[in-house]
């Protein structure tokens, strides 16, 4: 899959292609749909499937300061676009001067000018331009100027996650941050992830026997909320069962919270910088203090106990 970033990145004997649009944060189940069509309408025409997306989240150009957290990073997300068939993907840089470019002017220099759509597939709710004044109407009235086709799928799957509602970026940001990891993890369709670099923290996971990866997470990363929870870490291409901590580690009246990922039954792991990867599969338990060591060491073990038997029945089935 051929990745670009700007304009400027695409060839320039690119010839016609099949285009979505959208910011795709965490290319969930709904996101999935629109992008699978986007694939098959491409091979039918025999030509290339292109997402476009944004960096950063049109939001945050916006309006400074409303960055919401990411459900995966522009890299995890290329590579979740890859597995479903994409031919390419442009990751826009969104600035103030892009903000302000009219629908019809976004329709020429991105879709006609460059991408020489021949397709384009939406959802019935897409926006674009300034202002967000473009809608599939619009693209669709432009479509016979400039000789592509719009074609409109319903992007919404509803499930038990979130009481029923539509599956959503936002919805699966709410449950991450409610830290029903189960419930994110079906509009995702997969587990949540978190990404970072391990660095060195205070090292007492070590000292109790359980020494853990503390994970420096990338900037506007959704991260459950505090607690345990049973996942797994990723690191080199080896998925390891895993207890994972998020929190203040109140235990020891620490203030900066992190995320720590105990390896079930692995010895001697050294994984300090390197790029490792989180997944939440299920929530264990609450954050707290405990009136001893011994008592800490004993719940400890119980999350393990606890982390070790959930993800053994998830592999199961």
């Amino acid at each position: 899959m051929q990745r670009w970033r700007g304009l400027e990145d695409i060839p320039q004997d690119w010839g016609r292609s099949v285009v979505t649009i959208g910011s795709y944060d965490g290319v969930h189940r709904g996101h999935q749909l629109i992008i699978g069509r986007t694939v098959e309408r491409a091979r039918e025409l025999g030509i290339p499937s292109v997402v476009v997306t944004f960096d950063p989240h049109p939001s945050e150009v916006v309006r400074p300061g409303t960055h919401p957290p990411l459900l995966a990073p522009h890299q995890r997300r290329g590579e979740l676009m890859a597995e479903l068939g994409v031919d390419a993907v442009l990751v826009l840089p969104f600035t103030v001067e892009f903000s302000k470019l009219s629908p019809a002017d976004f329709i020429v220099k991105v879709l006609v000018d460059k991408l020489h759509a021949s397709a384009v597939i939406e959802g019935p709710n897409f926006r674009f331009g300034h202002r967000a004044a473009g809608n599939v109407a619009f693209l669709a009235e432009l479509g016979a100027t400039y000789d592509y086709e719009v074609e409109v799928n319903d992007l919404y799957v509803s499930g038990a996650a979130g009481g029923g509602e539509p599956f959503s970026s936002t919805l699966t940001r709410r449950l991450v941050a409610e830290g029903d990891v189960a419930g994110a993890a079906e509009i995702l369709g997969r587990p949540h992830r978190v990404e970072g670099i391990v660095v060195r923290g205070a090292q007492r996971g070590r000292e109790l026997g359980y020494p853990t990866a503390n994970v420096e997470t990338l900037p506007h990363t959704a991260i459950p909320a505090d607690g345990v929870y049973a996942g797994w870490l990723t690191a080199d291409g080896e998925r390891m069962p895993a207890a994972i901590s998020v929190g203040t580690n109140p235990q020891f009246n620490g203030t900066e919270r992190t995320v720590e990922a105990y390896a079930i039954d692995r010895v001697g792991l050294d994984l300090y910088g390197l790029h490792v990867a989180v997944d939440f599969l299920s929530y264990v338990r609450a954050q707290r203090t405990f009136d001893s060591i011994e008592a800490l060491l004993e719940a400890i073990a119980d999350d393990v106990k606890r982390s070790r038997d959930l993800v053994a029945a998830h592999d199961a089935r």
